[in-house]
């Protein structure tokens, strides 16, 4: 494809950057669209992964057709082969009338399957199958039916570590991932940053008809150096927020520093996505689960350590790399622990030997759903989890 159909591709669906990657993936994008192969999209969370199956619809022969979006991790895991394939009346319980699923009433149109590494095994089964013969079964029938569906497919997940751990089967990968479309992060894309940021800094300004927010130079850095590990949808809550609050119509360093949330990807350790012991983390929260938990195990060694000195059964003399003094009585000092963001305010107090981890994500999730008078799927958007998992939490620790 040329550029110019590159750069008209991103004015009609508002995309913003010149980035190489992303010109690359819509470029691929565009050149699958006339197919019916199978599209895996892949990138992290807030990058704007659900442009791309619009595109590739959009721009195929099955543009006139259906155009179904869905949720899998929003969905269920009771209802998901209901609301996907359909299901008979009486099947289940609340079956009271037929019920056409998502692969009848698209049929020769297009689905885009969105967190499909949230589908349940079982569901995976029955996907498989429409894919490989475009055949399918509602709940509760033995009638097979027929479909003509393009799928298109995105995770934010590392599906290849999935297959590993036998949570996604490997047959429906290698078929999903027929054509794979790699969607760049933010950090990725410096040169996009700031063009970004002045597009949103421009909607607010006239969606509430106010001047708009320009950055001095050091906000400029901070911009470029920051992680964003929220993405393109982080950086627009940001600027709305700041557009919003702030009476200064220049965003200093200082102004930005102080809506950046004081945890972020890049001050936690340098070992992100694995630690030393290969341990898989999935999400930033996981990893601040972590370093509470090492933050926890080092203070009861510590406190382990000085008790045994000051009793004698360990010899000053014998502790390697350090250097001891007579016993001193202990002294209750500070300890200064950085503030966490407003989804994940834990104060000192609470992180005591009596805390557990299960009690800290029990005490986040309460929170979560308190701040959002008890919808779910709003809590599960703040906590940054899907909303089968949150489900799943709520009924675990009993919340409901």
């Amino acid at each position: 494809m040329t550029n110019n159909d590159i750069q008209q591709v991103k004015q009609r669906f508002g995309i913003i950057g010149n980035n190489a990657d992303l010109n690359r993936a819509i470029d691929v994008a565009l050149q699958v669209a006339p197919t019916d192969l199978s599209v895996l999209i892949t990138g992290e969370s807030g990058v704007g992964k659900e442009y791309f199956p619009q595109i590739i619809h959009q721009n195929s022969p099955r543009k006139h057709a259906q155009y179904i979006a869905v949720n899998c991790g929003a969905i269920p895991e009771g209802t998901i082969d209901s609301e996907l394939f359909g299901h008979e009346k009486g099947s289940f319980t609340d079956a009271k009338d037929l019920r056409k699923g998502y692969f009848e009433v698209a049929n020769g149109g297009t689905i885009f399957l969105d967190e499909v590494g949230e589908l349940p095994l079982a569901t995976q089964v029955r996907l498989l199958r429409v894919l490989e013969s475009g055949e399918f079964l509602k709940v509760g029938s033995s009638k097979v039916q027929k479909t003509n569906v393009r799928i298109v497919a995105a995770t934010n997940v590392n599906l290849v570590e999935a297959v590993t751990n036998h949570k996604f089967r490997e047959d429906l990968y290698y078929r999903l991932n027929t054509v794979p479309i790699r969607i760049p992060p933010l950090r990725e894309r410096h040169e996009d940053v700031l063009l970004l940021f002045r597009k949103f800094a421009s909607d607010c300004a006239e969606k509430y008809r106010m001047p708009a927010i320009k950055p001095d130079e050091g906000a400029k850095q901070l911009l470029l150096s920051y992680r964003w590990p929220g993405n393109i949808r982080e950086l627009k809550n940001i600027v709305e927020r700041i557009s919003v609050i702030e009476e200064n119509r220049e965003m200093t360093k200082e102004i930005l520093q102080f809506h950046l949330p004081n945890i972020s990807m890049e001050k936690l350790p340098a070992l992100v996505r694995q630690a030393d012991d290969g341990k898989i983390f999935n999400s930033e929260r996981e990893i601040l689960y972590q370093v509470l938990f090492d933050m926890k195990k080092d203070m009861n060694e510590l406190k382990k350590l000085v008790h045994d000195i000051i009793n004698g059964s360990v010899p000053i003399h014998g502790i390697e790399n350090e250097v001891y003094t007579a016993p001193v009585p202990m002294q209750k000092t500070p300890v200064h622990r950085p503030a966490m963001r407003d989804t994940a305010i834990l104060d000192a107090e609470t992180v005591e030997e009596s805390m557990s981890l299960e009690d800290v994500e029990k005490d986040m999730i309460k929170k979560a759903l308190d701040r959002n008078k008890g919808k779910r799927k709003n809590a599960a958007s703040d906590l940054r989890i899907s909303e089968r998992t949150l489900y799943r939490k709520i009924k675990e620790y009993g919340l409901e």
